[in-house]
Order: structure tokens, then sequence, then C-alpha cells
């Protein structure tokens, strides 16, 4: 995903519903013209469709806030002992 369309088409195929729309949201109101803002809308979708194939990633993601407290607070727990 080097450029924006294939981005886009990634986010078609593979993204979470919602995504497409919310990055041409986000570049509607974006000025074009500055590439670090462009880049900083882009990056957090680009990691986005590799996470969402990944089945380890897209579980991690998937995950409650209050399974990922739980975890750290038995990891926290084993670590005293």
């Amino acid at each position: 995903m080097r450029t924006l369309h294939e981005l886009r088409a990634a986010l078609r195929a593979h993204g979470h519903p919602g995504d497409l729309a919310q990055f041409e949201e986000a570049l509607e109101t974006a000025d074009l013209d500055d590439l670090t803002a462009i880049r900083r809308i882009a990056q957090p979708y680009r990691h986005r469709v590799p996470l969402r194939l990944d089945p380890v990633g897209s579980a991690a993601v998937g995950r409650s806030p209050e399974d990922i407290t739980d975890e750290l607070r038995r990891k926290l727990a084993d670590s005293v002992r």
C-alpha cells in the first residue's frame, strides 16, 4: 500500500466496516498539500489492513479492555510470586 489508491482498495476489500468512509472523511478535511498531515491520516489505516488479515492481530484488536486488564493483573501477580 504505497499510494492512496492502493490504501483505498485495501480498505475496501479488507478494512473494518466504516474504515474507508472514515478515511475519506479525514482526507476531505485535510490540506492535501501538507504531506505530513496526509501521512498522519494514512498511517493508522495502513496498519489496520495487516492486523485485520492476521488472525492473531485481529483477535488482539477485538479483545475487551476488561479482558486485557485481567490478563495484566494475572501476569503481575505471577511475577510477584
